[in-house]
């Protein structure tokens, strides 16, 4: 696969290439999981321009989109041109002015034709600040979905907006509320009728959103898809700081030689040992891995190559695995990061690269001004002030969701079990939270909430790296499942329509041609894929069984609270 250059790639963006926009160009996708397709346009694409909206906000342009291919004006550089596969749609943008110091642009896209009467809202991806297309609103239309994206209100340089709290609450939860409330009402004005169902999904920053937006506006949707939640949003960027520190610090810094030597030494410590096939190339439960990263080889005194570490780099991988504490009461800011994701994508050599700071640094810039010299933050004191100036506006830590399930309001959360950005623990750490929440009960909380841990993934899809049964239809990924088996949305969609609470979801991982690697259950939480013998490419080959309860090592209490 070509890639493009990592230094433009924003946290939470997939990286596309050549051979992956081929790839989407010939797969097609399931109907939406519809029986019968809705409406067709009702009125012309063109007559919404200057349409004042419900709850605010004006059509800025609608514009008729033939079908095939299609460049958006202002495609963001880290995303595949042209995008391909389209049916015939109206474009529709709009900006809403937030407060007198915010705004936020909003696109919609409706299907001319097999429109399937459903509303999907999208997420965005790390500082985001444009419009996204390849985290499901390309997909939700090829479904037969009406989708909508927004910027978040952080359009140009989420890094200048020191002393605009009004941004910041775009960023943190307005913004996707406004692009909710103008998507619904430009599909009501369009179509002539209001959408049957409504449903969001979102990976990374788009996961933080789906968890912000079931927590603060509980009605607004049918179903939420949370990938990889970016939620405990402070704590998480603080252990950017905590990483990057390590892995800079004189004589620390790791070549993607070595972060695969570490990763292949910690994966053979336990790979088949929990559950998973003993010819892995990754963990199915890192948290069954007891890894010591002293046994590691080190390197003989004057030599530094890819096959041993120095001392600095030992004491900075045993860090990074430690995760980032309070050195004055030692309480826990955020879990470490697992075993068996040292070389993906945000992994050990990466928490290095010059990019980092410009793309995730942005919370700090806003209290402290920029420039910022993050080797002075102070994970005592400084962690106090981010929270209190933030944590209320960016952070989406509540676990009570009563009023969601009281709305009938269903929840997919899945993490990939190599994610080194937004680490499965934390996730695991939440939703043991709601089950407290639930009185305990989780056969009440799956109910209306499940979580699935995907054994072999990295961040939100197989396109940031991984070996597992990466690819299922969600956010980010580099196909549209046809397979109704593979496909997270439209297994949302029969949950909260048909009652068919999702017991597994199959997971592909494709060759560079398109053809079928790897296909492996992806199991409800607390089960795990244990293997029986045979193929362990095959599906088949594995059943869901219960695994162990509980996230290990995780945020402090006292730093949920925030």
């Amino acid at each position: 696969m070509k890639y493009i250059d990592r230094s433009s790639l924003p946290f939470g963006r997939s990286i596309f290439g050549v051979a992956v926009a081929a790839t989407l160009a010939a797969c097609g996708g399931s109907d939406g999981g519809s029986d019968s397709t809705v409406s067709s346009a009702q009125i012309p694409c063109e007559s919404l321009i200057g349409k004042t909206l419900d709850g605010g906000g004006v059509v800025n342009t609608a514009e008729e989109i033939p079908a095939g291919s299609y460049t958006p004006p202002n495609l963001a550089p880290y995303e595949p041109s042209p995008l391909t596969s389209l049916p015939a749609f109206c474009r529709v943008t709009v900006t809403k002015q937030t407060s007198p110091d915010s705004s936020v642009d909003v696109e919609v896209w409706l299907p001319k034709a097999n429109w399937n009467g459903r509303f999907l809202g999208t997420g965005n991806g790390g500082p985001a600040g444009a419009i996204t297309y390849y985290t499901g609103l390309r997909e939700g239309l090829i479904r037969g979905f009406a989708v909508a994206n927004s910027d978040l209100g952080t359009a140009r340089d989420i890094t200048t907006r020191e002393g605009h709290p009004e941004k910041w609450k775009d960023f943190g939860y307005r913004a996707t509320r406004e692009m909710t409330l103008a998507g619904k009402s430009i599909v009501n004005a369009y179509y002539q009728t209001s959408p049957r169902y409504s449903y969001f999904q979102g990976c990374s920053t788009g996961g933080q959103e789906a968890l912000t937006h079931a927590q603060r506006y509980p009605t607004d949707y049918n179903g939420i898809i949370v990938g990889a939640p970016g939620n405990n949003r402070t704590h998480l960027n603080m252990s950017f700081i905590w990483n990057h520190k390590a892995l800079t610090a004189p004589g620390a810094t790791l070549t993607p030689g070595k972060a695969k030597m570490v990763q292949s030494k910690s994966v053979a410590a336990c790979v088949g040992k929990d559950g998973g096939s003993p010819t892995d190339t990754f963990l199915t439960d890192p948290r069954q891995c007891n890894f010591d990263p002293k046994t590691l080889p080190v390197c003989a005194p004057g030599a530094d190559g890819d096959d041993c570490l120095t001392a600095p780099q030992l004491a900075a991988v045993e860090k990074w695995y430690a995760g980032p504490t309070n050195p004055r009461t030692g309480e826990r800011i955020l879990s470490g990061v697992p075993f068996g994701s040292e070389a993906l994508l945000y992994g050990l050599a990466d928490q290095s690269a010059s990019w980092w700071p410009a793309q995730q640094f942005y919370p700090f810039y806003w209290i402290f001004g920029k420039p910022y010299d993050h080797n002075t933050f102070d994970f005592d004191q400084d962690v106090e002030r981010i929270d209190d100036a933030l944590a209320p506006i960016l952070n989406a830590n509540n676990p009570d969701l009563s009023a969601f399930k009281a709305n009938g309001g269903k929840m997919i959360m899945y993490t990939g079990a190599q994610d080194p950005a937004v680490v499965f623990p934390e996730a695991i750490k939440y939703y043991e939270r709601v089950v407290t929440a639930q009185g305990g009960d989780l056969t009440a909380t799956q109910s209306f909430f499940r979580y699935y841990l995907v054994p072999g993934m990295g961040h939100c899809s197989g396109l940031d790296g991984g070996d597992g049964g990466t690819e299922f239809g969600q956010p980010y990924s580099a196909y549209v499942p046809t397979d109704p088996q593979g496909d997270i949305l439209i297994k949302m969609t029969d949950w909260v329509e048909k009652q068919e609470a999702p017991e597994e979801i199959i997971g592909t991982r494709f060759t560079a041609s398109g053809q079928i690697a790897t296909q492996r259950p992806i199991c409800v939480y607390p089960k795990l894929p244990k293997y029986l013998g045979g193929d362990p490419n095959k599906a088949g080959n594995f059943v869901c069984q219960d695994g162990p309860r509980g996230s290990g090592p995780a945020t402090d209490e006292r730093y949920l609270n925030k």
